[in-house]
């Protein structure tokens, strides 16, 4: 072999044992997603939720003290998260249950295409379904690895083995390709098994501190929390699991881990809400070969994450296909030997929401805007004759189906206690302002504070000049074409339930539907008439 040639194979061999070293250094991505858990965990202090895995990332990563999401509902929550925008910039995907517009691609769509190995076990983006356009079935979050089962430790957990289907996918993956992988648990969404938090973990209702202000304290409530507070200790269970399989595998120092939620807790004023426990999520990050262990109080937002996806991966935004983000990549803040407000222009989050859950004439929504700042909320709600949870006759369908609420409502009907039906499904004003350090479950509203008239004015005018920057139809008067997507199922469900056809929304108890009208004020009004020629009430 002449010199040239033995120069010539030894760049090669130098080139591609390079390239080869480049890919593994790559990070792989992972994203674990509860299902609607508030900050019930043991890092921010919960005195009834025990969350050994949770913290793990947190003690030796980042835990985040001001993370949100733009949306507190499923479907358009995750829609942020994976396409680095806010829900009101997603056109259809701005709503619940609907087709995902095929337009915008999705983080784990570009990874694919970028050399990674793509992945999820339990529930990805939705509910809603994913065509592309030429009406072919979209994997937005990549292949679905759910095959392995366990048996659940109640009749109202899922079966889902999330940790053994991760590392199935790992037994899968190519050795040299990074990859990125979503373990979505339906944990702990509604329904649950009651009395599971005491008889199953030994909580006792006097561990609940803080109780929530706008729900009736007794048993049934607490004991629903517990319930509540049993599921998310069974999926942290999965978060060890996961966490002892990286370390097996000499994967955790190249590993990006991102433990969130989609939202807070599926209760009455929570859930399909804009209130600070409906939007203020846990979050906490871990890159052992990156990341400085802190704690971080930007304000940071769902839409942050995709960009700093793509970033860790070496993927230009611009070239990536993807709609421009307005979300801004955390990898500074990963990375900064700081603790506390590390990026000063992180001071504020925006919020919002349009159409959820079905249940309302035509199908309208419930929009509102919002912006957190300096601790403060202010509120817009643009449609306040409207019931913000769902028409009453129809069960309030954005509220899920629960013995809390179950208690408010019987407290109404019974004529004991109205102000808790107010304040959890009683119509609203048009502006709010809340205090968040001084009032977090958001009951005092100040809006009408004339000492705080020019605070609640300047935060209008920076959410709106914002919202407007962001191509928001609703600034622009067109609000309404939000609504002209159309739902997956359950289309008119309203209409057909006055007009007399048995429906079933799957989600609430039957009797969470008002056999009588209710004013916005929560009184009695006359006997619903079901498939006789019905008038909407206000």
């Amino acid at each position: 072999m002449n010199l040239v040639l033995r120069v010539t194979f030894a760049f090669l061999f130098f080139f591609l044992f390079s390239s080869a070293q480049e890919t593994q250094k790559r990070p792989n991505i992972l994203v674990i997603m509860f299902d609607d858990a508030g900050l019930d965990m043991s890092a921010y202090g919960s005195t009834y939720v025990n969350t050994p895995g949770f913290d793990a990332i947190a003690k030796d990563g980042i835990l985040f003290h001001r993370a949100y999401t733009p949306n507190a509902k499923c479907a358009p929550s995750r829609a942020a998260v994976i396409t680095g925008r806010n829900s009101w910039q997603l056109d259809a995907a701005a709503n619940h249950v609907i087709y995902f517009p095929s337009k915008f691609k999705t983080y784990q769509e570009v990874l694919l295409e970028n050399g990674y190995t793509t992945g999820h076990t339990g529930k990805g983006y939705g509910p809603a379904l994913t065509f592309a356009a030429d009406g072919s079935q979209r994997q937005v979050m990549g292949e679905a690895f759910n095959e392995k089962k366990l048996k659940p430790a109640t009749n109202a957990i899922g079966p889902n083995d999330y940790s053994a289907n991760f590392e199935d996918f790992l037994n899968k993956a190519p050795a040299d390709q990074p990859w990125s992988f979503w373990l979505g648990t339906i944990e702990p969404h509604r329904g649950y098994e009651y009395g599971s938090g005491a008889r199953l973990a030994g909580k006792s209702t006097a561990m609940i501190q803080n109780f929530p202000p706008y729900w009736p304290d007794n048993e049934t409530t607490r004991n629903d929390l517990l319930d509540y507070a049993y599921e998310i200790e069974d999926t942290d269970k999965h978060i060890q699991k996961v966490l002892q399989t990286l370390e097996e595998r000499n994967l955790l120092e190249n590993t990006l881990i991102v433990v969130t939620s989609d939202h807070g807790m599926p209760f009455p004023r929570v859930k399909g809400n804009q209130y600070e426990n409906a939007n203020h999520v846990p979050m906490a990050m871990l890159w052992k070969g990156k990341s400085k262990v802190k704690v971080v109080d930007d304000y940071v937002s769902f839409i942050d994450l995709a960009p700093t996806f793509l970033e860790v991966a070496g993927v230009d935004w611009r070239s990536s296909g993807m709609h421009p983000a307005t979300g801004k990549s955390l990898m500074h803040i990963i990375t900064s030997e700081k603790s506390g407000q590390i990026e000063p222009d992180r001071n504020y989050v925006l919020v919002g929401k349009e159409r959820h859950d079905t249940g309302r004439p035509n199908d309208v929504g419930y929009p509102i805007r919002g912006i957190y700042k300096d601790s403060m909320l202010y509120l817009k709600n643009y449609e306040i004759d409207r019931w913000p949870s769902g028409n009453p006759e129809t069960g309030y369908l954005n509220t899920d189906g629960s013995p809390t609420k179950t208690e408010i409502l019987n407290l109404r009907r019974e004529g004991t206690n109205l102000q808790y039906w107010r304040l959890n499904f009683g119509k609203r004003v048009s502006e709010e302002l809340y205090n968040i350090k001084n009032d977090p479950f958001c009951v005092h509203n100040l809006a009408d504070d004339i000492s705080l008239e020019v605070l609640k004015a300047q935060l209008k005018s920076e959410m709106e000049g914002k919202l407007l920057q962001q191509n928001d139809l609703r600034m622009q008067g067109f609000g309404h074409l939000y609504e002209a997507h159309p739902f997956t199922r359950n289309t008119d469900f309203y209409g057909r339930f006055m007009a007399g056809e048995k429906t079933s929304s799957g989600w609430v108890n039957d009797s969470d539907f008002e056999p009588n009208f209710v004013d916005g004020n929560g009184n009695t009004l006359e006997k619903v008439e079901v498939g006789a020629k019905f008038i909407v009430k206000d």
